[in-house]
């Protein structure tokens, strides 16, 4: 059973509790979009989910009814004791953390391929999802509510006007895809912004035969100035041949490129 609007304020009621808008809570309060959420996350009985920023635990309830073995993290000294006591006894568990600093080999020990489910604070969503890409290979799959523009970054491929840094960066890690839209009328207190959901799944090696650091100086010089030519903005680092021996177009912007672009570059770089 998972919380409706009127079960969630009498929860917030009772414990003397309000969302903190420091911490980018804003609370799903509709069983089915939380059900929903669950179900494209694909987990099913006894399989490990990591959920961060669980609030009072609506998303949890919704995959502990699918039999997820699920572990939640949340940073709110004062909500996460109100949590333990409403979804531990159906078989989560709940560690007071912050998920930017956790020692996530000790939380996630024991168990091999898991799968984020959350809905993130926007404050720190992107940080979140590429920090855990980087550092963090026993989460293989992530199903992630994130603020609309977010998401369209994470998942943008070469030639969406959402493509960035953090595209790439998604990229070099995973496939990224945004799969369901989410109103602002589902959320305690309703945010100003859309939400999206957005599923990533890790790649088994990396898709290129270049090192992220190898390609990170490049996109940061093209990107950094993103209207101008990569003759311009990559100037101190390529010249135009090294950028044609490339096989790339030196008059390009940087949003047109996709990875392998990119790695091709940063073999140039490299000699």
């Amino acid at each position: 059973m998972t919380h409706s609007p009127q079960a969630l304020r009498a929860l917030l009621d009772e414990h003397g509790l309000e969302p903190r808008r420091a911490l980018g809570q804003n609370f799903v309060v509709d069983p089915n979009t939380v059900r929903r959420i669950a179900k494209l996350a694909v987990v099913g009985e006894g399989d490990p989910v990591v959920e961060i920023g669980p609030g009072l635990g609506s998303l949890t309830l919704a995959l502990t009814e699918l039999g997820a073995d699920v572990v939640a993290v949340e940073k709110d000294r004062d909500l996460a004791p109100v949590l333990a006591g409403i979804v531990e006894p159906l078989g989560a568990r709940v560690v007071q953390a912050d998920a930017l600093e956790v020692d996530w080999d000790e939380i996630l020990a024991g168990r091999s391929a898991w799968t984020l489910v959350a809905n993130l604070p926007y404050n720190v969503a992107t940080t979140l999802v590429l920090d855990l890409l980087a550092e963090v290979p026993a989460i293989e799959t992530m199903l992630v509510m994130v603020q609309r523009e977010a998401g369209e970054r994470l998942a943008a491929a070469p030639g969406d006007k959402a493509i960035g840094i953090p595209s790439m960066l998604v990229a070099y890690h995973g496939t990224a895809e945004v799969v369901g839209k989410v109103p602002a009328t589902v959320f305690h207190p309703q945010p100003k912004v859309e939400s999206v959901l957005v599923r990533i799944e890790r790649h088994a090696e990396p898709p290129v035969d270049q090192p992220l650091e190898a390609i990170d100086p490049l996109l940061r010089a093209a990107y950094g100035q993103r209207r101008k030519m990569l003759r311009r903005s990559l100037n101190g680092l390529l010249d135009e041949a090294a950028i044609t021996d490339a096989g790339v177009d030196p008059t390009a912007r940087p949003e047109t490129l996709g990875l392998d672009e990119w790695a091709r570059l940063a073999a140039q770089l490299a000699r």
